[in-house]
């Protein structure tokens, strides 16, 4: 062979013996044969599927047909022989690699299994304590498209045949002190087995991923995310609704942007909470708690619902309307019929449709000096009807019943008889619509019961324009009819239904825009999932009605406190069925950090699950005056071409690049190399002040500096 897919460093040079590696540079030489030979063959199909013409059925299949190509060409084009993670060897002696996607020989021989297959499933969760019937595992670590190291763990030394290399897991550990960048590392192949039981579990009820920090949960919830919709059916199949991940900023999304695509996965939808609704993109933060406690509470959501059938009242009194033929009287119990019409579930600005055309029949049937269609036409263009109608059926703006109730105290009291006067006070405000973000699942409730009245106004449109285009083609066919002697010819096979609806250009009809995160979807994933208030829950709870969830948080760092169980927390907002798992050991925060950490969380939460570091750094946590923070960066800089630092609790005097300045709150979930905290006690008192110190300290990955006075 005149290439290897080894470049071992001459410390590890004892690895590169070739017993130990020799039947893996064959394999992973298949492997680079296979790839050229699989991306050649999904190239081919591809083409051929984008030429298949038809609709209906047929362009539905070829859709799907290329929807799962594309995924399978942007995965081998992404990766080389690293597809491959590593291997197992079991009892049998069969040995097993391990890869991103499954990979076969252009002979038909199985080169990689895919890491979601249940034969994958020892690689990620053999112990010493339950080997699940191997004798040995080997996992890679690569870069730039290389094995830079491996490391061995054999469960039964004395059945196993071969050389291996033993290092106690030293590479792991290395690994996990690698230098950070702006985006989330690669950490398939070093998912543990605590980690990966989670990521295989039953997707039918709800699961909570109970984690402090460092211990992977946002590794476990994305890799959740690409295992389901390989191992679920439910999930998987196109117009199953898919998977939702929800993550708490949009720098967090951005940092995890990449990792499903490495797994093969671009089908997830990512979004934050203030991203399902279009008024969250001006949405400012809740500067007063007090506000954001009280918006919080789903009871909001029947005051909303009180308003809205308020609009839906039959009118008591009798209403007489002149027409051209007489007066139509129209009595109560004509409206009330007619709004029976509409289903309980119909949202209010969808039901109006319905409810007017069921008036429109009740006043036609009660016409007996004109021939029904005529009265129906007269009655469906009397301007004095459709007046009175969108009074007793009016069209309603979700968000602007919503600002209505800030701006107008005397609406707001009579609706929520829970409030105090000094509570109410405390909502009002000017300008109704200068929204923030706990303003956002208010108005998506609001939504839900309404209707979109633009997308409805969009929809009757495209009815309207249908109904044209049908009597357009009708128009036709009489024409042809009447032209055609003997009735055998082209007019015949246009006379038929299905015919004429084939004739129908629905490329000249109003298009319909498709919310995307409306949803429903069959799971949805929710990081940072303990501040999530009741009304942000329920606001997911209406995007998965079936509350399929995996839930992932830390209790210990609620901002706002989380004094119950998880079960209990759920089961207020209507999330009975749950099991609970729990991560305690920290892969990313050096025992030197968490050593600092501990006490500062412990003092105002002292059952936090605080999760146990695997490694230490080496290096001891510093403190100085913030005088010299700039030195230190540039120090720091100087002395490390990668990787990545934050400050938190202070802006920066000058932007240096791998350096960004953030809050507590807005690092949540992410990792530096180096944090520095700038006077930890500004962060506040009481809770939200330990929390804040607790997850800045445990953003670093190597280095924690404390800078004050």
């Amino acid at each position: 062979m005149t290439f290897s897919a080894f470049a071992l460093p001459a410390s590890r040079s004892e690895k590169a013996a070739p017993a130990v590696i020799g039947a893996d540079e064959q394999r992973l030489a298949d492997i680079d044969r296979a790839l050229i030979a699989a991306r050649d063959d999904v190239e081919r199909r591809l083409a051929a599927a984008r030429r298949i013409d038809g609709d209906g059925q047929d362009a539905m299949d070829r859709d799907i047909a290329v929807y799962g190509l594309v995924a399978r060409q942007t995965v081998l084009r992404r990766f080389a022989i690293d597809l491959c993670l590593g291997k197992i060897v079991s009892t049998a002696g069969e040995e097993l690699y391990i890869g991103r996607t499954g990979l076969v020989s252009p002979e038909g021989k199985r080169l990689l299994i895919d890491w979601r297959a249940p034969a994958a499933e020892p690689f990620f969760a053999a112990t010493h304590q339950n080997p699940m019937g191997l004798v040995m595992r080997r996992r890679f670590r690569w870069k730039l498209g290389r094995v830079v190291d491996f490391w061995d763990e054999v469960f039964d030394p004395a059945t196993l045949d071969g050389d291996v290399a033993l290092d106690d897991q030293s590479a792991f550990i290395r690994s996990l002190g690698s230098s950070r960048t702006s985006q989330m590392r690669d950490v398939l192949g070093t998912i543990q087995a605590d980690q990966d039981a989670i990521i295989r579990a039953n997707s039918a009820d709800a699961l909570v991923v109970d984690g402090g920090p460092g211990t992977g949960k946002t590794v476990v919830a994305l890799h959740r995310a690409a295992y389901l919709l390989y191992a679920d059916r439910r999930i998987s199949e196109r117009g199953g609704g898919g998977v939702l991940f929800v993550g708490p900023n949009d720098r967090y999304l951005s940092y995890v942007d990449d990792v499903l695509p490495s797994l093969g996965e671009d089908s997830v939808t990512i979004a934050t909470l203030r991203r399902l609704t279009p008024e969250g993109e001006r949405a400012l933060p809740e500067a007063d708690p007090r506000v954001a406690a009280l918006k919080g509470s789903a009871r909001f959501e029947d005051a909303i619902a009180r308003i809205v059938r308020s609009y839906e009242r039959v009118p008591s009194e009798q209403m007489v309307l002149p027409t051209s033929w007489a007066d139509v009287e129209i009595e109560p119990e004509d409206w009330a019929e007619a709004i029976e019409a509409a289903d309980d579930g119909t949202p209010h600005n969808d039901a109006q449709g319905v409810v007017w055309e069921e008036l429109l029949d009740i006043l036609t049937a009660k016409v007996e000096e004109m021939p029904p269609h005529l009265a129906r036409r007269e009655l469906e263009n009397h301007a004095g009807l459709r007046e009175v109608f969108e009074k007793v059926w009016p069209m309603l703006d979700p968000a602007g019943l919503v600002g209505a109730l800030w701006t107008s105290p005397r609406l707001l009291a009579g609706v929520t008889p829970w409030l105090s006067d000094d509570e109410r006070a405390l909502l009002a405000r000017e300008r109704a619509d200068a929204w923030t973000t706990v303003d956002l699942p208010l108005i998506d409730a609001a939504r839900d019961l309404m209707g979109d009245p633009a997308m409805t106004a969009r929809r009757r449109q495209r009815e309207r324009a249908l109904v044209a285009e049908r009597e357009r083609i009708e128009t036709v066919v009489d024409y042809l009819s009447d032209t055609d002697e003997d009735g055998e010819g082209v007019s015949l096979m246009l006379g038929a239904a299905d015919m004429q609806e084939r004739l129908i250009d629905e490329g000249a009809l109003p298009t319909l825009t498709i919310d995307q995160l409306a949803g429903p979807f069959a799971h949805v994933i929710v990081d940072e999932a303990q501040e999530l208030s009741d009304a942000e829950w329920r606001m997911l709870i209406r995007r998965c009605p079936s509350k399929s969830f995996t839930i992932v948080g830390d209790r210990a760092q609620a901002r706002h406190g989380f004094t119950q169980s998880w079960e209990d927390r759920l089961a207020r907002v209507g999330i009975t069925r749950v099991s609970v798992s729990h991560l305690t050991i920290n892969y990313r925060t050096p025992a030197e950090v968490m050593a600092e950490a501990e006490p500062a969380i412990r003092a105002a939460i002292p059952d936090a699950n605080v999760p146990t570091s695997v490694r230490a750094s080496g290096i001891p946590v510093r403190r100085g005056p913030i005088a010299s923070l700039d030195a230190l960066l540039d120090e720091w800089l100087a002395a490390n071409a990668e990787g990545t630092a934050c400050v938190i609790g202070s802006a920066l005097a000058a932007e240096r690049e791998r350096v960004t300045a953030l809050s507590a709150a807005e690092a949540k979930g992410l990792e530096f190399d180096l944090v520095v905290l700038v006077e930890p006690k500004a962060l506040g008192g009481g809770i939200e002040g330990a929390v804040d110190r607790y997850v800045a300290m445990t953003r670093a990955t190597k280095e924690l500096v404390i800078l004050e006075g």
